[in-house]
């Protein structure tokens, strides 16, 4: 029976409450960054086409959208592995900042996250008018009722520490991440999956030979003074309930029904990270469509759709039916589920990525290289490639 208890860990609550909320945190924040995308694009076009009528000039980029670049894929593992030390070595210390700025920038994330439906409720009694709140900007009542919310689940946090509200911070701030980092490239998203992965596997495998410690699972795993009876504490206000220590929203937890007191552990790097991948994907998927519609309506065709302009090789056409970000959101489950059975097979912290990555980059690049797209992705995968006019001959 023993030997195939992780067979029957795989469909614990813990393990199957994992596996959805990762895959629909990737799912939602791709889409949610496609959407965005598409409504900046038409509020351009749009006010570049009044002002362009008013004879003024083109408006200027107001996106708060950030591309990551090369040297910043190159970096980002680097700045990881210093951050990482100094919550390390430094924890004690500055164990208060840490969570006051994980507070901070969640609730604007978890926000985020929140208004949608706070849109969708508050339709019918607002007309979606801004109300100006001086140098603090102009806002909807949506985006005054989602950010009330996201601070009173902070609040309610802080107070109790319960594992329900952080996974709730942790899951805005993972569809912020992946709405607003984009990647421009297939040649920046394997840099930066590939420095990711060997920061990865260097932290949970290697670190305990140098420190003494895994310096990821510690980092993980330890709770921080609640902020409520540090104040406390230094405004000389004795009180009989200073607050639990605080988990910092750095993982998604999950707790098991069937075995009291066991928790299944995501880190939102093996969230956020992959979900930047797929997200790439899913916006070259809606551009390369979008091209194609309007290849149709404009009687023009991409090069390779006319007899004797190098067609793609033969390929089943179920390959074809297969999107990229498809074929990256199944690699995903298959790597996570691998990285589930690791876990359980070697009763250790196993470095995710390791199986995440591979699971999703390499049968990317497998289907763009026989769909003849891997040179395009690779480079400039959103700039148009010249076109064939057709001609009725």
């Amino acid at each position: 029976m023993n030997e195939y208890q992780w067979a029957y860990s795989l469909v614990d609550s813990s393990r199957v409450s994992t596996f959805l909320i990762s895959i629909l945190l990737i799912v939602y924040g791709s889409f949610r960054s496609l959407n965005m995308e598409q409504e900046a694009k038409l509020k351009e076009k749009e006010a570049r086409s009044t002002l362009l009528r008013d004879g003024e000039k083109s408006p200027q980029d107001t996106n708060n959208v950030q591309t990551l670049d090369t040297m910043q894929a190159l970096c980002l593992p680097l700045g990881a592995s210093v951050s990482l030390l100094v919550m390390f070595f430094f924890f004690d210390s500055m164990q208060m900042l840490f969570a006051v700025a994980t507070a901070v920038v969640a609730t604007v994330a978890l926000a985020f996250l929140l208004l949608p439906m706070c849109q969708y409720i508050m339709r019918p009694c607002s007309n979606g008018q801004k109300i100006s709140f001086g140098v603090c900007g102009r806002f909807t009542a949506a985006e005054l009722a989602s950010f009330a919310l996201s601070l009173a689940i902070v609040c309610v946090w802080v107070l109790t520490g319960h594992w329900l509200l952080m996974d709730a911070m942790g899951m805005g701030l993972c569809v912020a991440f992946i709405a607003f980092v984009r990647l421009p490239s297939l040649k920046v998203s394997t840099l930066l999956l590939t420095g990711l992965l060997i920061y990865d596997v260097f932290w949970v495998f290697f670190s305990s030979y140098i420190f003494n410690a895994n310096v990821m699972v510690k980092v993980a795993t330890r709770p921080a003074d609640n902020p409520v009876g540090a104040i406390s504490r230094k405004l000389h206000i004795t009180a009989q309930n200073e607050g639990p220590k605080l988990s910092l929203p750095g993982k998604l937890v999950f707790p098991s029904v069937h075995q009291q007191g066991h928790f299944s552990m995501l880190g939102l790097g093996d969230i956020v990270m992959p979900g930047l991948l797929l997200c790439f994907v899913l916006r070259y998927d809606a551009y390369k469509k979008a091209q194609l519609l309007s290849s149709i309506e404009t009687g023009t065709l991409p090069p390779g759709s006319l007899p004797g302009t190098l067609p793609p090789p033969p390929l089943p056409l179920s390959l074809y039916r297969i999107s990229y970000f498809h074929c990256s959101l199944i690699g995903y489950f298959l790597g996570l589920l691998t990285a589930t059975v690791s876990s359980e097979v070697f009763k250790a912290a196993q470095p995710a990525l390791l199986y995440l990555v591979p699971f999703t980059l390499l049968p990317l690049l497998l289907m763009a290289y026989l769909k003849g797209d891997l040179r395009r992705m690779w480079s400039e995968p959103f700039h148009s490639a010249p076109i064939v006019r057709h001609l009725d001959v």
